[in-house]
């Protein structure tokens, strides 16, 4: 097939466009902006991109154009698309139909954690000789690409509660149908499109009626919102954290832990990651590998070779003793946890953080963000005057801007030797943490 995607430049989109490639299909794409990496993946498959406006590949050779969620009416590259009546779908309709048909899926779906423990989960299945396929939102470090095509039955994939497409208001996830289904916490997010946590639930219900009886559901022990969806009615066995397997830290970090199956010592793991959520994390993963029939062994090997995934607590780089981190915590509970489980490693932590997200601009969770910065010693933050709010008073020191440059500014006469500064958001923070390293590495920093 002749295919054209819009929104390619996007996690989920330009994974899409690899694996239809690499199917064979011929795969062009637009967007506004294609940027490192995925403009570099692109590039290797082989896929001709162009700009919004473009319209070269819309041709008479073209089958159907796959439109992302982030393009609605209105959008120019939308509306010449209805009124060239070249059929159209979703990119998870496209998935589902050309990708996952005939493949044992494994889904990863929660409000945090989906990344990585998707992430996990594909390497463990790689490291155990299965070569699975796998669609993340991020980049593996153990694979440098976002998605491949692997080889039947499995298919790893993080299940996104975001919506389909303008024409399909339903989470992206029931399109997948997975045999293993991780659903990893919930928690309100996503205010942009869901009025409150009882219409998140219902679209996770909505997954839960597609797991086969013969599957499985792996959910926390302990997660009220989660157990309120399998009360509403559930076909398929769950196996809760705890019941069988335990991932129990060794250290204050949680870069050394142990793993236990049924009661006994299976193996001790070393990693990079930090965080009682990365052992929450571990733990789905090492379950659904198991019910896909990686012995647990092997799944605990292979955890002690996981290098974690781009933009989860990824060092940018140290220069006079100072540690800079790049994270995509932007829910006060992801940065919540991502600072507490830096602050057993590290001496003075400075987070910078933008509350980036259509939820976080919306002002949702402002009155929560305080809490979530109780690991820090300082803050630095990034807030639009065109948002229309401030902050509240925050328990540790608060430092807020109007614009990058004085981010930049602020973090440069925060920081000094010693300090381990995590730069937080869900987009590229105006490329702040390399312009930090590159500040400091010639020498306009204030480190002492």
């Amino acid at each position: 097939m002749n295919i054209h995607i819009l929104g390619v430049a996007g996690t989920f989109m330009g994974g899409l466009a690899q694996l239809l490639k690499a199917q064979g299909h011929a795969v062009t794409g637009s967007d506004a902006g294609i940027y490192p990496p995925m403009s570099e993946q692109l590039a290797q498959a082989g896929i001709e991109t162009f700009a919004y406006g473009d319209h070269r590949w819309l041709t008479d050779e073209l089958d159907v154009v796959v439109i992302g969620n982030a393009l609605s009416r209105g959008h120019e590259d939308v509306e010449a698309v209805l009124n060239s009546a070249v059929p159209y779908v979703s990119g998870p309709q496209m998935l589902a139909e050309q990708v996952l048909r005939g493949r044992w899926v494994l889904g990863v779906a929660g409000t945090h954690g989906k990344t990585t423990t998707t992430a996990m989960l594909a390497w463990i299945l790689d490291h155990a000789g299965l070569n699975p396929g796998f669609l993340v939102g991020g980049v593996p470090e153990n694979f440098g690409v976002s998605a491949r095509p692997g080889e039947a039955p499995f298919f790893v994939i993080e299940a996104d509660e975001y919506d389909t497409a303008f024409f399909d208001k339903r989470s992206k996830f029931v399109h997948y149908r997975p045999r293993t289904c991780v659903i990893n916490n919930l928690e309100f997010d996503h205010a942009d499109i869901f009025e409150d946590l009882a219409a998140i639930q219902r679209q996770f219900h909505h997954l839960v009626r597609t797991v086969p009886g013969n599957g499985l559901i792996v959910t926390p022990a302990r997660d009220a919102a989660v157990e309120a969806v399998l009360e509403m009615g559930c076909w398929t066995p769950v196996e809760r954290h705890g019941e069988h397997i335990v991932c129990r830290a060794l250290d204050g970090s949680g870069q050394r832990f142990e793993v236990l199956c049924d009661g006994g010592r299976v193996g001790e793991v070393s990693w990079p990651l930090a965080g009682a959520h990365n052992l929450h994390n571990a733990t789905s993963a090492l379950i659904a590998a198991r019910h896909a029939g990686v012995p647990i062994e092997v799944a605990v090997e292979a955890l002690g070779h996981f290098k974690g995934v781009r933009r989860r607590q990824t060092l940018v780089g140290e220069v006079s003793g100072i540690r800079i981190l790049d994270d995509f915590a932007h829910h006060p509970t992801a940065i919540a946890t991502t600072l507490a489980g830096l602050r057993p490693a590290h001496g003075r932590l400075i987070a910078v953080f933008e509350p980036r997200s259509n939820t976080m601009r919306m002002g949702v969770h402002r009155d929560s963000l305080p809490e979530a910065f109780h690991a820090a010693d300082a803050v630095i933050a990034f807030v639009d005057p065109e948002w229309g709010w401030t902050l509240p008073d925050f328990p540790v020191p608060l430092t807020v801007a109007a614009d990058y440059d004085a981010v930049l500014e602020a973090v440069l006469e925060t920081v000094k030797a010693g300090d381990t500064v995590v730069f937080m958001s869900n987009g590229a923070f105006g490329g702040l943490p390399r312009k930090l390293l590159d500040a400091l590495s010639s020498g306009n920093g204030t480190a002492e």
